[in-house]
């Protein structure tokens, strides 16, 4: 079980610890909620999160194919709804330096869609998820 602190520093900004490794980081209230969006704010963490996790297990998957993902990227849009306030839809493009047979983008982009952070969102956010083979 991973334990964190999260500290607010004022100026809407927090701080959040790591406390195993003491890695950190940083979030600033968007410029949108009277924040002045100089970092991530909490909700593009939510975002990022969903596409970290999902690079992290299409990893895992390819562990026993011996293939490397070294070098995908997944780039992420935020659409924020209001009343109420959240994260209505989130956009995000996978896209591979390389093209895989049918068999290998199946498992990945079926681990991709059942990462543990994409079971974790609610239905109500719409989840747009595109992969580019190259």
């Amino acid at each position: 079980m991973n334990k964190f602190e999260i500290t607010y520093e004022g100026n809407l900004r927090t701080k959040a610890v790591h406390l195993e490794s003491g890695s950190s980081l940083d979030t600033d209230a968007p410029k949108d909620n009277q924040g002045l969006g100089e970092k991530f704010s909490p909700t593009d963490l939510v975002c990022a999160s969903l596409a970290s996790c999902m690079l992290t297990i299409m990893g895992i998957a390819m562990q026993k194919y011996n293939i490397d993902l070294k070098g995908t990227t997944a780039s992420v849009k935020k659409t924020m709804g209001t009343e109420p306030r959240m994260i209505s839809q989130i956009d995000i493009i996978v896209n591979f330096p390389t093209s895989y047979d049918d068999k290998i983008k199946i498992i990945l982009e079926r681990a991709a869609n059942n990462c543990p952070v994409h079971k974790s969102l609610s239905n109500q956010i719409e989840k747009n998820i595109k992969f580019i083979y190259n």
